[in-house]
């Protein structure tokens, strides 16, 4: 079962310009998820020494994601295969088989770190950070974490004179004070 591209990243032109928290890279030395090729058309990983991992279970259930775990795949390998292999202490040193969980929405992901790795993107970075310190300073300085108006366009409003009275506080940071004269 081959799988599209998920939400709007496959839909329209958005391009997803936002961190993917990537904790699949292994800090000892065994081979991380990167170094196995995803085969969509087959719905299959195969590995480095060229061995297919099939998939074990679907909605593989994990605790952190609620009670149904829905979103990830878990493929793994056959375990005589794995015990044949002449790479097992780079694949799976401390376990019989390797397996291998994939997300439900893992090619977006994909694009996601593929775009964050372009210069644009470090531009598009800098540029999130210069607005998210000026809804964190209407935050945290002007007491805005919640509006009191309700409905839309009250929220409208009170959000507009909450930006207009800090354009000016930063206006005023960038004129001087007018000078006194002082008599001699």
């Amino acid at each position: 079962m081959a799988r599209a591209t998920s939400g709007l990243v496959g839909r329209s032109q958005i391009a997803p310009r936002i961190p993917v928290f990537d904790k699949s890279d292994r800090i000892d030395g065994t081979w991380s998820r990167a170094d196995f090729e995803w085969y969509a058309e087959n719905d299959q990983y195969i590995c480095p020494e060229g061995q297919a991992f099939k998939q074990f279970r679907r909605n593989y259930s994990d605790p952190n994601r609620g009670p149904t775990g829905q979103g990830r795949t878990k493929y793994r390998a056959l375990k005589l295969t794995c015990q044949a292999c002449p790479s097992r202490m780079q694949c799976c040193p401390n376990a019989d088989a390797r397996s291998i969980t994939r997300e439900e929405h893992e090619d977006a992901r994909q694009v996601a770190r593929d775009i964050a790795k372009t210069r644009q993107y470090a531009i598009s970075m800098r540029l999130r950070k210069m607005v998210e310190m000026l809804f964190a300073h209407l935050k945290r300085n002007r007491g805005l974490r919640r509006l009191r108006l309700r409905g839309p366009c009250d929220a409208k409003d009170e959000f507009l004179l909450a930006v207009t009275a800090q354009n000016f506080r930063k206006l005023a940071k960038n004129f001087p004070a007018p000078q006194q004269m002082r008599k001699a």
